[in-house]
């Protein structure tokens, strides 16, 4: 199945807009101690399953990782499961630090 998908640079001016989207971070924790977006909710890949009840299916909902792999399952998963306005940030959070915040780490 394939996933929708927002680019960084899209998602720069969505997350500027009166409805900006709300962001899924599907890494490990350690790895949120490395770089972050702002305002977004966590929930582990490994955990999603589990815990996919505290998300709302009619939120415009983003889902991240580090390079967009862990978050294009999440977003195939959460498709399947009825969220209809589930994409997946192309190239992930280092996609983000090269193209939109050159002072964010990238690992």
């Amino acid at each position: 199945m394939s996933v929708l998908t927002v680019t960084p640079v899209e998602l720069h001016e969505e997350l500027g807009s009166s409805k900006p989207p709300k962001l899924l971070d599907v890494r490990e924790e350690p790895e949120l101690a490395i770089s972050k977006l702002p305002n977004d909710y966590h929930i582990p890949l490994r955990m999603l399953l589990d815990r996919v009840v505290e998300l709302n299916p009619e939120d415009d909902l983003v889902v991240y990782c580090r390079s967009g792999a862990r978050s294009a399952s999440a977003t195939a998963f959460l498709a399947k499961r009825g969220f209809r306005r589930v994409r997946n940030l192309e190239t992930g959070i280092n996609g983000w630090a090269r193209t939109v915040d050159a002072t964010m780490a990238i690992y």
